[in-house]
């Protein structure tokens, strides 16, 4: 329910109505597993001030659990992943690393401190981060899914002509993370989007193999990217940490070069 509504929140929207999208083994699973989802999901919708208006079901040998949201904003402000501007610093609002401890999870090797910490990260609405940079003003968001870190990042910056920097040991990670990457628990995902994103990308030594696995990890839920002019990162690093606590990072800057490309440092 997190991630589905994230994508209105990167945009400055506020989500008005959802509606379930469900597969389930009803012949081979107690019905009361996807009782239980279908709770969860909507006391996410309660705290998002959301209303749930329907949904469909189908019978899969794997559950499978999402919705599609509508939202509302302003036309005249909407929060694009294109509008960065030289100078601007770039915010991180929730630390990395949920898809490698999801693939330790399918590994049963996951501790009880990981997964407990991971569910509280991608159970976090980003609502309250959503609302922060709308009242201070901010130039760009996305929000850190499927593509992982740098991979929305190359999305923020393509088109642009500007180029980021992104300090690779600045930015906020699961301990859990790092240390089943050196175990080898990467995800599919990470490897596709290093394949794909890695031309646009530029990496300094001495980054850590390690670091490059959490850049590129897929998110299920993650935070918002945001770029905010230096005037303004105070008061939004303020707001956000309130809400969001030490998760919450300056991990780059928008540079005039290299154009539409991205430097880990």
């Amino acid at each position: 329910m997190a991630n589905a509504l994230s994508d209105v929140y990167a945009m400055g929207g506020k989500p008005l109505t959802a509606m379930n999208v469900v597969c389930f083994p009803s012949g081979t699973m107690d019905i009361g597993i996807l009782k239980e989802i279908l709770r969860g999901g909507l006391d996410k919708l309660r705290e998002a001030e959301t209303i749930l208006v329907g949904g469909h079901s189908v019978e899969d040998k794997e559950i499978k659990y999402g919705l599609s949201v509508t939202g509302v904003v302003h036309p005249k402000k909407v929060i694009t992943n294109r509008g960065i501007q030289l100078g601007d610093l770039l915010v991180l609002t929730k630390p990395l690393g949920t898809g490698i401890i999801n693939t330790a999870i399918k590994g049963e090797v996951a501790s009880k401190m990981a997964i407990d910490k991971i569910v509280n990260i991608m159970s976090t609405l980003n609502k309250n981060a959503s609302l922060a940079m709308q009242e201070v003003g901010v130039n760009a968001c996305t929000d850190i899914t499927g593509f992982g870190l740098l991979g929305h990042a190359v999305e923020m910056v393509r088109g642009t002509n500007l180029g980021i920097v992104i300090h690779g040991l600045k930015v906020p990670f699961l301990p859990e993370a790092q240390e089943y990457a050196q175990m080898g628990l990467i995800p599919g995902g990470t490897y596709r989007n290093r394949d794909f994103f890695s031309r646009w990308i530029e990496f300094l030594p001495p980054v850590p193999p390690f670091v490059l696995d959490i850049l590129f990890d897929p998110q299920t839920s993650g935070g918002l990217l945001i770029s905010v002019c230096r005037e303004k990162v105070d008061r939004l690093l303020q707001k956000l940490k309130e809400d969001y606590g030490d998760g919450v990072a300056i991990i780059g800057e928008v540079v005039a070069l290299p154009k539409e490309k991205i430097i880990v440092d």
